[in-house]
């Protein structure tokens, strides 16, 4: 009883503050009086230790104070830009405060604001806000400090040959980066804010006259309908806008890359920066570009092809090596040679599970075993799993749970799976192949037939922000096919995607073909 009757003294608490909330929102212009603004702030940031209220006096004469957050603001820029200039002495009486700011503050980036929401937007970044008595206005200085991670290299998206250097948690810094890598005005960029209790910035990026005004438009308006609490993660904006949400395959990109990020905008797609995260949204896509790695332009094309068929074969077995090993096993064992079928009898002629059981043990073993590789500490993650899927493996098969055959194709499964190049494609693989081996071991290989005909219909009734998913080969584009299941020389790929860069389709000059006859000859 008594904790039901503090609980609900505590919701009348959070009402009344709610309802003080709201009649503060209704007050939005900033008073003449500084001790109503002083007061209005305080209550708002009450038990908020690290928000400093510092009152002193212009020039000894009219009261001030300065707002800011312990942390977020450059303490030394502060004391020394600021408070110490407007404290000095003053020769003779001064009329016009704001001329007098002028006068005294040298800070490059300083904005008039006139309304408490913009006050506390300002606060909120670590931009001390400066609040004048019998004035109207306030002032907000570009005095933001925090800590901020080094530039390195992304880790899940390491090359041999290319950039090495990654996208940060810090928006700006993420911006930068691109303008480097883009130096043209072309590059757009436009900012919104997102979540009621964060704010999150969040920056559309893309190249006007390459993308498609529909595009930039959709995007706004799919970001401007998210309605939520708080935005941590780009996960949180690509689930809440992309278009199949029940699809298990990926609708956009993530990428920590700023290389990867300006090839798309080149190609007429739009980017989406979160501050906060250091993972970038590219939409839209199709299936072929999960399928592609940077180096893949950064290497010699003869290789980058080869890599790429190599890569598109390893994902076929990624998701149907187990189950069409079940499937023959369990209803097709005329397929197999003679030979190797009286081998695979035999060593599993002490297994006392059939194969079906036995692919989903070891499935649901490996994921655990990479689970647990990737949640661990970095220095014991690659060290566990390795060890612990060849003793596993191992002790299984002598104890005669399961085949040697079996932890052959697992082992063969796993590496497949980690040639996709983006994690979340490889997630989507890893979910289908199990209900692939209980289509397979109910069905044989009708049932892993059926399977593979509806992952395609799926794939190619899915969108990408009204992108055919499967283009540019359904629908077919000839002149596309040169950068999908291979790579063209650059000399030959003299057009930009046609669905993203339709309206400046291109991008080079033609007849740029090295001609050894000529040699250096102009």
């Amino acid at each position: 009883m008594l904790f039901r009757k503090n609980r609900k003294r505590f919701h009348k608490k959070e009402q009344l503050r709610t309802q003080e909330s709201q009649a503060i929102d209704q007050q939005t212009l900033l008073s003449s009086e500084l001790d109503e603004n002083l007061q209005v702030l305080r209550s708002m940031y009450q038990d908020c230790f690290d928000v400093v209220f510092r009152t002193f006096l212009i020039g000894g004469q009219t009261k001030a104070a300065l707002i800011y957050i312990e942390g977020l603001s450059n303490n030394a820029e502060i004391d020394d830009q600021v408070i110490a200039p407007l404290m000095s002495e003053i020769e003779g009486d001064f009329c016009n405060p704001y001329e007098l700011l002028e006068e005294k503050l040298h800070i490059s980036k300083m904005r008039e604001i006139k309304t408490l929401t913009d006050c506390i937007e300002n606060i909120s970044v670590g931009h001390p806000v400066l609040l004048i008595q019998q004035e109207v206005f306030g002032l907000a200085f570009g005095l933001a400090k925090w800590e901020k991670r080094a530039i390195g290299e992304p880790q899940a998206e390491s090359v041999v040959r290319g950039p090495r250097e990654g996208f940060v948690e810090t928006l700006g810094i993420n911006t930068a980066l691109l303008r480097r890598k883009i130096k043209s005005p072309a590059l757009k960029m436009k900012p919104m804010t997102i979540g009621r209790y964060t704010s999150t910035n969040i920056v559309i990026a893309y190249m006007e006259g390459l993308a498609d005004q529909t595009l930039i438009e959709e995007v706004e308006n799919r970001l401007q309908r998210i309605e939520i609490d708080s935005v941590l993660e780009s996960g949180y904006i690509e689930e809440l806008i992309e278009d199949n949400p029940y699809s298990p395959f990926p609708q956009l990109i993530n990428t920590e890359r700023p290389d990867v990020a300006a090839a798309n905008l080149l190609e007429g797609r739009v980017v989406i920066l979160v501050d906060g995260t250091p993972f970038v949204l590219i939409a839209p896509i199709s299936f072929f570009s999960l399928l592609q790695s940077p180096e893949d332009y950064y290497q010699r094309y003869l290789v980058s092809s080869a890599i790429r068929l190599l890569r598109l074969v390893f994902m076929g077995f990624s998701l149907t090596l187990p189950s069409l090993y079940v499937a023959v096993l369990t209803y097709h064992q005329e397929m197999v040679p003679t030979s190797l079928l009286i081998s695979v009898a035999s060593s599993r002629e002490a297994v006392p599970f059939p194969a079906l059981v036995e692919a989903l043990m070891m499935e649901v073993t490996f994921e655990a075993l990479r689970e647990a590789g990737v949640r661990l500490p970095k220095q014991v993650g690659a060290a566990v799993s390795i060890v612990g899927a060849l003793v596993i493996g191992q002790a299984a098969v002598q104890a005669g749970l399961v085949s040697a055959p079996m932890v052959i194709v697992v082992a063969i499964t796993g590496v497949a799976s980690f040639m996709v190049p983006h994690y979340t494609q490889g997630i989507a693989l890893r979910m289908l192949r199990f209900p692939m081996i209980l289509l397979a071991g109910s069905l044989g290989l009708l049932g892993v037939m059926l399977g593979v005909i509806t992952i395609v219909v799926h794939l190619c009734t899915l969108r990408s922000f009204g992108i055919p998913y499967l283009t540019p080969i359904a629908p077919m584009k000839g002149n596309e096919v040169k950068d999908t299941l291979i790579r063209a020389p650059w000399w030959m790929m003299n057009t930009r995607p046609h669905l993203t860069g339709e309206f400046n389709p291109y991008r080079q000059s033609s007849g740029q073909k090295p001609d050894p006859s000529k040699g250096g000859e102009q």
